[in-house]
């Protein structure tokens, strides 16, 4: 049985009308006088295109009663016509590609800077490898259209127009014979039309979840491959590009069925008038130069009809992926800084109260990760949390960041609650050493500066020295200035976690939240990181959480959190002699590492 649909699937699955195109306007707007000068140059090359036929029928009424001399002059103005469509035609293919370019490197950026700024809470509703698909894919589809198909299509557009007004004063009867086919050409484009949107939106949302497939399989290659699971990852990324193919094939093939009749219609219609046409210079009803001068109109017309429903099936499927990168832009994020938010407390150390605080993740909302917690953490005060996996240590640190919203109780700040201030203002007041820490692919010098992007290479070896770091880095190739690769891929467990230690280090934030800072430390890199981290702790508020209580045995305070709730509160000694969990947890840490020994 098929899995139940998505709210989000429910709402990708609607086919939205062309009015989609008018949401890219806000970046266009900044660029009129750009617009307007390639609108003078689309104009420019379409009447040029006009002009050509009326020379061909000058030429072919006075071919026999020219002069030498007249007929020099006329092939020459023919000449200068197609030199004015030659420039014309590059001038316009500069200036509308220039615009496109601009434009789609504006809707990139715009969708990066709002999805940069999303929670965690919104990434559990999309993949981050769909976002990215709709950042590059989305956006090339869009620079096709402003690029070259609406350019295209306004061309021909203007073609269209002004070749009918001229096929009207080269022939009321016969012109007249040609609109009748308009209706017949109108009702495929429309009818096939709606299905060609529909399946044009479904093929992006098929190449999404083939983009965010990979991105999951290719970012997780090493546990993919240790649990030998490469088979049915390329089993799963064949299927959902399969889909995605079947589905452009569908999309291709109503296209080409619309091209075709439409065609079909245009130069059968066109042959029939044709065909009236001859008799009526057998009869001379019109001229020989009149016939062709139509000829030529008319095959311009149908030729800007099949252009124009070229076009159309390429702004279907923009259509399509404005919708998708248009969502992105408008979501809605269940965390935001408020409208006027407050001054954050200009704080030495930082006091942290949780005033009765439940919260439930939004992917399990029967479960509550914290349960009514209440605690306080006075400034400069080291305080550890422990206790079991799942007990609700790291929500802690997650919702302190303000990574998520509390679902009951408030959380403060010196007295100001957390929702009251500007997120990027509070968190520039913490240093995070995350369970698993993230490296960037860049220099490990780079990587250590991200805690403080204006530090000096001295302030940034002086941070790697106080996290044991120091002695590799200077051992690899480059010194500091080696690249690690991507996520640290070239570094050993440890050696990303000294890294990430360093960077807190640098950051110098009156807040320190250590969330398994050293779990990944041998014996004498973790003696050396916890005596940096000690002398840091010193001087600031500190939040540790730790499996491993032999790291929290010096902490000012012990709080052990059992089912999302704190179940003790006290130091090393107390905690233990109290013969409870915390006792419990300490006999099983601290005798398996005798019994080790």
């Amino acid at each position: 049985m098929a899995d139940a649909p998505t709210a989000l699937d429910a709402e990708r699955a609607k086919s939205k009308d062309m009015g989609a195109l008018r949401q890219l306007w806000p970046f266009l707007a900044p660029y009129r006088r750009l617009m307007v000068l390639a609108g003078f140059a689309l104009t420019l090359t379409a009447m040029v295109s006009l002009v050509l036929p009326l020379a061909v029928r000058r030429v072919v009424d006075n071919f026999e009663i020219a002069a030498g001399q007249l007929l020099d002059r006329y092939f020459a103005a023919a000449l200068a016509i197609a030199a004015l469509l030659a420039v014309g035609t590059a001038l316009r293919y500069y200036l509308v590609t220039r615009l496109g370019e601009r434009v789609v490197a504006d809707i990139r950026t715009a969708v990066f800077d709002r999805m940069i700024g999303m929670s965690p809470q919104f990434f559990e509703r999309i993949m981050t490898g769909e976002v990215l698909s709709r950042i590059t894919t989305d956006t090339t589809l869009i620079l096709s259209v402003i690029g070259s198909s609406v350019s295209i299509a306004l061309r021909n557009a203007l073609i269209f127009v002004g070749g009918l007004i001229l096929l009207m004063f080269t022939s009321v009867k016969l012109t007249g014979l040609v609109l009748l086919l308009v209706p017949a050409v109108i009702v495929p484009i429309v009818v096939l039309g709606r299905r060609l949107r529909k399946l044009s939106r479904e093929n992006q949302d098929w190449i999404a979840q083939s983009s965010g497939n990979a991105s999951e399989a290719l970012l997780s290659v090493q546990t993919v491959q240790a649990f030998t699971h490469e088979t049915l990852s390329r089993r799963k990324f064949w299927d959902v590009t399969e889909k995605s193919y079947v589905s452009a094939r569908t999309r291709i093939a109503v296209r080409a069925w619309m091209t075709a009749i439409v065609i079909f219609l245009i130069f059968a219609g066109i042959v029939g008038v044709l065909w009236i046409g001859a008799h009526d210079v057998r009869a001379g009803a019109m001229t020989v130069g009149e016939l062709v001068q139509f000829v030529i109109y008319s095959v311009m017309v149908a030729g800007a009809v099949g252009a124009l429903t070229e076009v159309w099936g390429e702004l279907q499927r923009a259509a399509g992926a404005t919708e998708r990168l248009v969502e992105l832009l408008n979501a809605q994020d269940a965390v935001s800084d408020p409208v006027a938010p407050v001054a954050v407390p200009d704080v030495a150390r930082g006091a942290i109260v949780f005033d009765d605080v439940t919260f439930r993740y939004p992917g399990r909302p029967s479960v509550a990760a914290l349960d009514q917690v209440s605690l306080t953490v006075r400034a400069g005060e080291t305080v550890a949390l422990v206790g079991p996996s799942g007990a609700g240590k790291t929500t802690i640190i997650q919702l302190l960041q303000r990574f998520y919203d509390p679902s009951a109780g408030a959380i403060t700040l010196d007295g100001v609650d957390l929702r009251h201030m500007a997120r990027a203002d509070f968190r520039g007041l913490m240093a995070l050493v995350p369970q698993d820490p993230v490296i960037f692919g860049d220099t490990a010098r780079e990587n250590i500066r991200f805690g403080r992007p204006g530090a000096t290479d001295a302030e940034v070896e002086a941070a790697a020295r106080a996290a044991a770091a120091h002695d590799f880095l200077t051992a690899l190739p480059e010194g500091y200035d080696s690249y690690v690769g991507e996520r640290g891929v070239m570094l050993s467990g440890g050696q990303k976690q000294r890294i990430a230690i360093a960077r807190a280090i640098l950051r110098d934030a009156p807040i320190l939240l250590l969330d398994e800072a050293t779990s990944a430390l041998d014996a004498e890199s973790e003696r050396l990181v916890q005596a940096a981290v000690d002398d840091l702790a010193r001087s600031r508020t500190t939040l540790i959480v730790a499996h491993r209580l032999a790291t929290v045995k010096k902490a000012d305070r012990i709080l052990v959190f059992e089912a999302g709730r704190i179940v003790a509160t006290g130091t090393h000694d107390q905690l233990v002699a109290e013969n409870g969990l915390y006792a419990r947890l300490a006999r099983l840490q601290f005798t398996a590492g005798v019994a080790a020994e």
